[in-house]
């Protein structure tokens, strides 16, 4: 009999325990954790891990402790939908992600199909939302037909009387952007000398740049990604242009001057208002500055799609997908980017894009 008790107390101890594990809420962000473009999943990380950190301590979500899984895509469309299954099936909730529209996309898909949740810090492409994939695909960045209009009004207002030249790295983002740009650049009636692609991934650009310094190209607009952009620049000086790189927010990273050294002083770029200089940010730029993470890019971002996607739930008073669809597509949610909400397509209601500057290895706003 006192063994029976025993084994009765055990299973129940057991069970207790179980129950207690399975309690925790599953989140995940996923993005570039390797390969080229892994300083983006290093701000993506360091952004959820606070996020999550701080949602624990002050009480989890709906009373239960939120639990983190990371996805590593690569920005590899392929890896990503590998990484969307294994996510949800591992019970994931959420994912805040991917960084790359081109993982993003097919990814949505996945999500889905399997009742999860994405909220994208950084993926642009506006077919993301507008071929949205399901009613629980949001993103808490802007789009690119956003921030091509604010390119190619600048370089219209500012460059006309120059010659300009468009390239794109044929991804998802990059060509998006691009074509964005030159069509807001053309509307405001100036054409490009010339528009070409390349090829990612590249070290050597010289052929491209002898062809844009045989144009006599003084401003190049580039849409894609820092690595590329970096080399770009800094070949194009090599070869004595004093020609303007202009670009997008995939240049928000450190580790496009650290490419670039000084020749990428004057780079200009466009990204969203600098969401760490908001007062409401600054007790979670200070905690994480506290660790030694540089507060730049898609950090707030992520901690800001988790942050929503917290208050939904708690609204809801759930964490089912259709209940936190509806607290999502209804609310007003006080974040670090500020308070946001998301309309019908699932885009963010945030204010759009601006120009920033490169100087002595810093960039901001351009005065």
């Amino acid at each position: 009999m006192k063994k029976f008790l025993l084994a009765g107390v055990a299973l129940s101890f057991g069970l207790g325990l179980s129950s207690a594990a399975w309690a925790d809420i599953s989140i995940a962000t996923a993005g570039p954790m390797t390969g080229q473009y892994a300083s983006f999943g290093a701000q993506m990380k360091a952004g959820a891990e606070q996020a999550v950190e701080d949602l624990n301590a002050a009480g989890g979500v709906l009373g239960e402790k939120l639990k983190l899984e990371i996805g590593d895509d690569a920005c590899d469309p392929k890896q990503a939908v590998a990484v969307a299954n294994q996510l949800a099936g591992k019970g994931v909730v959420l994912v805040a992600g991917h960084f790359c529209s081109g993982s993003s996309i097919p990814a949505s898909k996945v999500y889905s199909e399997e009742g999860v949740i994405q909220i994208s810090p950084a993926s642009t492409n506006p077919a993301l939302t507008d071929d949205r994939a399901g009613p629980g695909v949001y993103r808490v960045c802007g789009r690119d037909d956003q921030q091509g209009e604010v390119a190619g009004k600048y370089l219209a207002d500012n460059f006309k009387d120059k010659n300009i030249a468009i390239i794109q790295d044929k991804t998802a983002y990059g060509k998006g952007l691009a074509d964005e740009t030159k069509k807001a650049l053309n509307a405001a009636g100036v054409q490009e000398k010339l528009y070409e692609a390349y090829t990612a991934g590249e070290k050597d650009y010289t052929a491209l740049v002898s062809k844009l310094k045989a144009e006599a190209v003084d401003v190049l607009y580039v849409g894609g990604y820092h690595t590329e952009a970096g080399l770009i620049v800094r070949q194009m000086r090599d070869q004595g242009m004093k020609t303007i790189l202009v670009s997008g927010d995939a240049l928000v990273t450190d580790e496009y001057w650290s490419i670039t050294g000084p020749a990428g002083e004057g780079t200009l770029m466009t990204f969203s208002p600098d969401p760490s200089k908001n007062e409401v940010a600054k007790p979670v730029v200070a905690k994480l500055e506290a660790k030694g993470v540089k507060v730049e890019g898609y950090v707030l971002y992520t901690y800001a799609a988790i942050q929503a996607w917290a208050k939904a739930a708690e609204t809801a008073k759930s964490t089912k997908y259709d209940d936190v669809v509806k607290a999502l597509n209804e609310g007003k949610f006080e974040t670090v980017l500020g308070e946001l909400s998301f309309n019908e397509k699932g885009d963010v209601t945030l204010p759009g894009y601006v120009f920033y500057e490169w100087k002595d290895g810093k960039y901001d706003y351009v005065q």
